[in-house]
């Protein structure tokens, strides 16, 4: 056997061995030589480095896989001590080692719960595991050392050591269970906030965490997780072994076999009930400042009138993102003798500094309005007015429309503000022509109006920046499709109301979504009075009696009697002050609805009368006073021309 192990012959070819059989068998103690090539052959097959030692720790045979395994070549080792492929600090302690399996000699198996290091010819240590057989032989005791690499299985040992320990000292919980719910994993946090210890879970189904009514959720998780999909932050509520509610974000995914098929599933729990409390507490402080916020806007935006005769619809909706107010803002204004003030504002920015902008400019606007003054003189003002306001780099844009329901006409002014749109019934939508003039606070502009004849019936739309200027879309496409959208909803005689909450739903159909504030106005233009007539009458006397026959003539054609004395008195003294103080060509306009009569005279005067007290012994200064009293409602207003005084009675 030693010659075997060595692998050559130790006596001389041509010397008797004793111990040979006569016969030309081998003698006692020798290994035939096809058993020798036999045997190298296995040793060579092995997957594991193979050394064998004799009982003096000397290699007396190793295969490829150890040559592999330590980087020596096969006559480095042979005859040399076993220890040379073992770490410096290890060899007395291995030398002790050897010659205590010779004197316990028995198969010891791979591992045996031993931490061994072997040294390969770089000087690298490295982990193995060695599994020890002993030979007798006829030479005597030689040990076979089947040598394995572990360095990857130890590293893949101390990472799983390492993640077992995270999981285990997470704060958040976590479990593991089967696919039909039996819990099968439970680490300390998830004991820290369920209140059962891991014995108290362990094998039981998950829906112990439950409330009855969500015990059906279990079965649907646990479904999706069979098809084998992540659930990710499932937030919902649990309950603890004291019977207290939690609210938990959850999380969970499949756990898979070396095959891919879903064999179970992990879950990674956390408590958000403070988080919610949080929640809940910043949602209630974000609401009562928005109510608060909003509140202040629309006190400051005030509440347009219902004015007699005028179908309006109304919208607004304050930005559901960032700042709670902006500044937007509009009105209608009663102007009288049937005409109707629109107005409408856009202050650029958001806060509470554009709606303080806004309120200002919706008060100064109005009562400008009041005044009875042309578009482009109002807007004027406000420019001066929004320079006042000293607001750096602070725009406004707005457009005024005056109505007048007895012309049929309208007179816009737009202060860089979004076109007006007019709808028909029957006959579409299309903008109103105005002229293009620069939002308020550009400065040194110069603003220009223009009328248009509008049939009665018709519709003005007029909106902010709001409604067609959202994220990703182009203002000229929505703009577009605005103008298609009434063309569509004014095929017939639409509600306006009805109409308001169709186009916002078109054109917003995220209510929740828009970041601007949306102000949308509809007015539909009265029907046309029942009648009118109109008469140029020099500024000379003689004009008062035919003005006061005209004006019979016209009443007594209505079936206008009761009101004709009233009416005759105060176009007398109206007419009076006119030729007195005005220049002509006076124009005297009277106009009849179904409940008022209103009288306008118009000259070339910008001269603005007013009433006064006049003393005893002066013969003028009472008219005014008079016309005061007795009209329903009066005043004067300046015209392009002049001036227009006009009053109106009830019918």
């Amino acid at each position: 056997m030693g010659d075997f192990v060595k692998g050559t012959s130790t006596r001389p070819a041509d010397t008797a061995d004793p111990g040979r059989c006569q016969c030309g068998g081998d003698p006692p103690g020798t290994v035939p030589a096809g058993a020798e090539e036999r045997f190298r052959g296995l040793l060579e097959a092995a997957p594991d480095a193979m050394v064998i030692v004799d009982d003096t720790g000397t290699i007396r045979l190793v295969n490829a896989q150890t040559e592999a395994l330590f980087g020596y070549r096969r006559e480095e080792l042979l005859g040399h001590p076993v220890e040379l492929l073992v770490p410096g600090r290890f060899r007395a302690h291995h030398t002790l080692h050897r010659d205590g399996y010779a004197a316990n000699r028995q198969v010891r198996p791979m591992g045996a719960e031993l931490e061994l290091h072997g040294l390969r010819k770089n000087g690298t240590e490295f982990p193995v595991e060695i599994s020890l057989s002993p030979l007798e032989t006829a030479d005597g005791l030689l040990v076979s050392a089947a040598v394995r690499d572990v360095s990857d299985r130890k590293r893949a040992e101390a990472r799983i050591n390492e993640l077992a320990g995270l999981v285990e000292s997470s704060q958040d919980a976590i479990l593991a269970k089967t696919l039909d719910g039996e819990i099968t994993y439970w680490n300390a946090a998830a004991q820290r906030l369920y209140g059962y210890t891991r014995a108290e879970v362990m094998g039981r189904h998950v829906s112990l965490l439950a409330t009855t009514e969500r015990r059906e959720e279990i079965d649907t998780l646990l479904d999706r997780l069979r098809r084998g999909e992540k659930v990710e932050h499932f937030e919902t509520l649990r309950l603890t072994r004291s019977g207290d509610l939690l609210d938990v974000d959850i999380t969970l995914w499949p756990t898979r076999a070396p095959d891919g098929s879903v064999v179970g599933a992990c879950a990674i729990v956390r408590d958000i009930s403070d988080r919610k409390k949080a929640e809940e507490e910043l949602t209630f402080l974000y609401e009562q400042q928005r109510h608060i916020a909003l509140t202040l806007q629309r006190s400051l935006m005030g509440t347009p009138p219902a004015i007699p005769g005028l179908t309006t619809a109304s919208r607004y909706r304050p930005a559901t993102q960032g700042a709670g107010v902006g500044g937007d803002w509009f009105d209608l204004i009663p102007l009288g003798a049937g005409r109707v003030g629109v107005l409408i504002g856009d202050v650029m920015g958001r806060g509470l500094e554009a709606a303080a902008v806004m309120g200002q400019l919706r008060s100064a606007a109005h009562a400008l309005a009041k005044t009875g003054m042309q578009p482009r003189q109002l807007m004027q003002s406000l420019e001066t007015v929004v320079g006042d306001l000293d607001v750096p780099d602070q725009l406004v844009t707005c457009c005024y429309v005056v109505i007048s329901a007895d012309a049929g006409e309208v007179t816009v002014c737009s202060a860089g503000h979004l076109p007006t749109l007019v709808a028909l019934p029957g006959s579409g939508a299309h903008q109103l022509e105005a002229p293009v003039n620069a939002p308020l606070g550009v400065g040194d502009v110069l603003y220009e109006q223009a009328t248009a004849v509008i049939p009665p019936g018709a519709t003005l739309v007029l909106y902010t920046d709001g409604l067609i200027e959202t994220p990703g879309t182009d203002i000229e496409d929505q703009l577009g499709r605005l103008t298609a959208t009434l063309a569509d909803l004014f095929a017939g005689a639409p509600d306006l109301e009805v109409t308001a909450d169709r186009v916002l739903a078109a054109l917003l159909p995220d209510a929740e979504g828009h970041n601007d504030d949306v102000t949308l106005l509809l007015t539909r233009l009265p029907d046309a009075p029942l009648a009118t007539a109109a008469i140029d009458l020099p500024a000379v006397p003689e004009s008062v009696p035919e003005g006061r026959a005209f004006l019979s003539k016209a009443l007594t054609s209505w079936d206008c009697a009761p009101t004709a004395d009233d009416a005759r008195l105060l176009l007398s003294e109206i007419l009076t002050n006119a030729v007195q103080h005005a220049h002509g060509p006076i124009g005297l306009h009277v106009c009849r609805t179904t409940t008022e009569l209103t009288v306008e005279i118009s000259d070339h005067s910008t001269h603005l009368p007013r009433p006064r007290a006049a003393t005893e012994d002066e013969e003028s200064g009472r008219g005014l006073i008079l016309v005061r009293a007795l009209a329903d409602d009066w005043g004067v207003r300046p015209t392009e021309a002049g001036k227009t005084t006009w009053f109106t009675l009830k019918l």
